[in-house]
């Protein structure tokens, strides 16, 4: 399992590979284009061996990048949705440039708790992105990571089966792989408290989404209680899920090749990253 975390790339995309190996990190996450805007200036042809080579120098052997927060596969707004598909297929095409192994996305809200209806809408649409993206399988490109959501309001995937039945409904599923964050796991009232919880997780994902879905984790530890639906990041052993959560997670997934670990956390840099990434490496290397 390769451990690293988020980081910017307002320094360029060679700095950011640097960046991460100065705090340790193994694999890490960027955003492809700003989070919050629908489109970007296209990438430099030349971006993905740029950084294929800062990576080769740099240790850096995963990278991953995550969708802007706009996109809302759920909408029932004709209109929004339409920007949403073209925004994450976009998204795809950056990622492929790139070399990332996935894109992580949140799939956005179920305004009318009909979660059947929504994972309907949030097939098809994901369908619509691939075939934008000039995607198709076998996997040519990266990997689209569905991610869980804390649970608030009428936020979808707030469990493991809203993802699932995602993959059910989709006609490319082995197009698609799971984002698992623990903070928002902890949040929507997933139990990652012990390995035996862990195992449960994985089983339900494998079980509803395939054998190999899960290939990116961001592990946060979390401000809010169990269940309380609040997406407060804090640093690993400092909130409610704790080091035991952790220690739980590498215990019941630490022979995972094709798994990679990041953080993603409030604070100062690099010593937010440096701290919660060292915190992470010496609980799967049992120091």
């Amino acid at each position: 399992m390769f451990i690293g975390a988020h980081v910017s790339v307002a320094s360029g995309l060679a700095e950011a590979a640097s960046y991460a190996a100065s705090v340790g990190c193994e694999c890490m996450q960027i955003f492809a284009k700003s989070p919050r805007r629908w489109h970007a200036r296209p990438l430099d042809p030349a971006a993905g061996a740029g950084l294929a080579a800062a990576c080769e120098k740099h240790g850096i052997r995963a990278v991953f990048t995550h969708a802007a927060y706009l996109i809302n596969l759920g909408t029932l707004d004709d209109a929004l949705l339409e920007r949403s598909v073209d925004a994450l297929a976009d998204e795809l095409v950056r990622a492929r440039m790139l070399g990332a192994r996935g894109v992580a996305v949140h799939l956005g809200t179920d305004p009318e708790r009909r979660p059947e209806a929504a994972a309907e809408r949030i097939a098809a649409a994901v369908d619509e992105v691939f075939a934008r993206a000039g995607m198709r399988e076998p996997v040519d490109g990266p990997r689209l990571l569905l991610e869980n959501s804390a649970g608030a309001g009428t936020t979808y995937g707030r469990t493991v089966a809203e993802i699932g039945a995602v993959f059910e409904r989709s006609g490319s599923p082995g197009l698609l792989g799971v984002c698992l964050d623990t903070c928002h796991a902890h949040a929507s009232g997933i139990d990652l408290s012990s390995e035996t919880a862990w195992r449960r997780v994985i089983a339900e994902i494998e079980a509803t989404c395939g054998p190999d879905a899960l290939r990116l984790i961001h592990a946060n530890d979390c401000l809010s209680e169990l269940g309380g639906n609040r997406d407060r990041h804090a640093w690993i052993g400092e909130g409610t899920l704790g080091e035991e959560g952790f220690e739980a997670m590498f215990a019941a997934l630490g022979g995972s090749e094709d798994l990679s670990v990041v953080v993603e956390m409030p604070g100062e840099v690099p010593v937010k990253d440096a701290e919660n990434v060292g915190r992470l490496k010496r609980l799967r290397d049992g120091l």
